[in-house]
């Protein structure tokens, strides 16, 4: 029988260990999680735990990142349900803010992830976030559906309410009714973006 590339055996080993943390950190946070428990439920020993990720905040955030890949595929998905770009936007927008009532987002990404790696805006994944929030904006700009002088700019404060917004809920004794707040809240708020929106002057 022949013998798996060393490419595909480090990838399926990098894999179980994700997903072994990922469940042991969702049930009961980083904290309560054994590096013990996941790596024998993947099957493997803490050496390979240790030569793949470094340690248990590592797994974190392999951990992190997957998830939040994972995210920003259903964001995208959501924008393109709408043929109103507008709309879209706002809905892609809403839609990360609300995905802090899910458990497992909720404890990983917002309570657990700024923990232990500290504040989210210097995560890895924070430029590609600008990025896209920064595209989306120009297009709309583009389109006539936005009155947005500096993209960029909007797009860092856009992120920032949406974020706060998260923390908010995760960390809130009532997040169903911490969410509605913040979701009603961020829509005026990217009311004052569109085109033709009153001045407040």
């Amino acid at each position: 029988m022949a013998h798996k590339p060393r490419s595909e055996m480090i990838a399926e080993t990098r894999a179980k260990l994700v997903a072994a943390a990922r469940d042991a950190f969702g049930r009961v946070g980083y904290a309560n999680a054994s590096m013990d428990d996941f790596t024998a439920g993947a099957g493997l020993t803490r050496g390979a735990l240790y030569h793949h990720f470094g340690g248990k905040q590592g797994l974190l955030e392999a951990v992190i990142t997957q998830i939040d890949a994972e995210m920003s595929a259903r964001l995208n998905g959501v924008s393109a349900r709408f043929s109103d770009p507008w709309q879209g936007f706002v809905e892609e927008c809403v839609g990360y803010i609300e995905m802090a009532l899910e458990p497992e987002i909720q404890r990983i990404m917002l309570l657990d992830g700024p923990a232990v790696l500290g504040n989210p805006f210097n995560w890895p994944n924070q430029p590609g976030c600008i990025r896209s929030l920064t595209n989306s904006l120009k297009r709309l700009v583009a389109d006539g559906q936005a009155d947005v002088a500096d993209p960029e700019a909007t797009a860092r404060l856009v992120s920032g309410a949406s974020l706060h917004a998260s923390l908010w809920i995760a960390n809130s004794d009532d997040p169903e009714a911490t969410s509605k707040r913040a979701v009603a809240a961020f829509k005026r708020l990217l009311e004052g973006l569109r085109t033709g929106a009153p001045s407040s002057g």
